[in-house]
């Protein structure tokens, strides 16, 4: 059997996005990527600034309790809010899941975060990946991209736990659980080498399917 999809789980600065398009670019398979924000951005008329904000990011609990009580003081002054035209973090994981999931049924696409290892964890036909890195080797990677100024180890910290705690209470599973992946590796220097480790490991499983 051959898979239909590809999905690539990363820590921040590990190479995983440079990685997932390298195998689409070779595969020559359509890569979901920041093509999710732009597609949710143009199917919600928000802007694309906007739905970064909710991007693999947990709502805080003052956030939630905030927007409930803004919808429960709407009512209680007779006014009915328009949930269609209302842009938030649920709205936007309810459109990342029909995007994933419309991305599988047209086959052929390497899907990156978004708990997309989650939505088709049951599909037979779909390989799960997890990028990771020595710490010193992320912060090498990340050190030329982020520029002077930025606390690089604690903004490792900081989107790797925004990371988890969104698959934590979007999908109720931890992030680095290995039950959820085909195969967890540590990045090499050499990108390509890393993305050709994980073809050649997804040829041979899908031989013997």
């Amino acid at each position: 059997m051959n898979y239909r999809a590809l999905t690539v789980s990363r820590e921040f600065g590990s190479g995983g996005g440079r990685i997932a398009k390298l195998v689409a670019d070779h595969l020559g398979w359509k890569l979901l990527d920041r093509e999710i924000i732009e597609a949710i951005a143009c199917s919600a008329h928000v802007d694309s600034h906007v739905v970064s904000r909710f991007d693999e990011r947990p709502e805080s609990w003052l956030s939630r309790l905030n927007r409930g009580a803004m919808r429960g003081t709407a009512l209680s002054a007779g006014v009915i809010p328009d949930d269609g035209t209302c842009f938030d973090p649920d709205t936007m994981a309810q459109m990342t899941q029909r995007i994933i999931e419309n991305a599988w049924q047209d086959g052929n696409c390497v899907i990156v975060g978004r708990g997309a290892q989650c939505i088709l964890q049951n599909r037979p036909d779909v390989f799960h990946v997890f990028v990771y890195a020595p710490t010193h080797d992320r912060i090498n990677r990340l050190r030329s991209r982020l520029g002077p100024g930025i606390n690089i180890e604690e903004r490792l910290h900081t989107i790797d736990n925004e990371r988890a705690d969104y698959l934590r209470k979007r999908f109720a599973e931890e992030w680095n659980n290995p039950h959820l992946y085909n195969l967890m590796l540590s990045s090499l220097e050499d990108e390509a080498a890393t993305a050709r480790m994980i073809e050649f490991v997804m040829e041979q499983t899908a031989a013997t399917h």
